[in-house]
């Protein structure tokens, strides 16, 4: 099988990934622009992780709270701590990264981090010669429901693509799972954090590094 176009995930696979600890102040500081100063933790944590549109509303009807004003502020505050990380020099791409640049298909990137947050690290460490279209999240609760495994943003992708033959590269079982939804083959890479991750999910390919994709892509 040979592919001509390849699109990956973004944190944990092209650039190391944001600690919780990170995000979490993130959610705080949000939290105390609507003067609310002492959240319960729970809240805290459903709101730094894995929200939904659904426990959002909850969650901010406990503190009297605007959904979407209360949502699009803390996209924000967390987009903007996730670029600081990026300058500071704790959040940078993989090694691998460059050899991208000699492989021969179409490339793009899908990631269930805020729009705001992806293009701001393509541009920061100047990869956007690499890749032909990238998404991420809108700024809006609904966003959350488009969320890897949901195929949305990928077939997205593999439209501007125009792609024949893809590959998803992703570090969760929600990327596999998301490129089956999408009905194309996906690669599983095991960084640092998931070398011996036990997967529930069965990828096309389990892969060590980037270069791997240069034997696969041409196989």
């Amino acid at each position: 099988m040979t592919y001509d176009t390849v699109v990956f995930d973004n944190d944990g696979v092209l650039v190391g990934r944001t600690s919780f600890d990170v995000l979490r102040d993130a959610t705080l500081r949000t939290f105390e622009k609507f003067d609310v100063t002492d959240p319960d933790s729970d809240h805290v944590d459903d709101m730094t992780v894995g929200a939904t549109p659904s426990r959002v509303s909850e969650v901010c009807r406990t503190y009297d709270l605007d959904p979407e004003r209360f949502w699009r502020a803390l996209d924000s505050t967390s987009s903007r701590a996730q670029q600081m990380e990026a300058r500071e020099g704790r959040k940078t791409p993989y090694d691998d990264v460059d050899t991208l640049a000699d492989l021969d298909t179409s490339m793009g990137i899908v990631s269930s981090n805020q729009q705001e947050t992806v293009d701001f690290l393509i541009d920061h460490f100047d990869v956007d010669h690499l890749f032909e279209t990238a998404y991420g999240r809108e700024a809006t609760i609904e966003s959350l429901d488009r969320r890897k495994p949901n195929s949305h943003y990928i077939d997205r992708a593999l439209s501007d693509l125009d792609a024949d033959s893809a590959l998803f590269v992703g570090d969760n079982e929600s990327d596999i799972r998301a490129a089956e939804n999408a009905g194309i083959d996906s690669a599983f890479i095991r960084r640092p954090h998931r070398r011996d991750w036990d997967l529930n999910v069965w990828p096309t390919w389990d892969i060590e590094s980037l270069d791997d994709l240069h034997r696969i892509c041409s196989a």
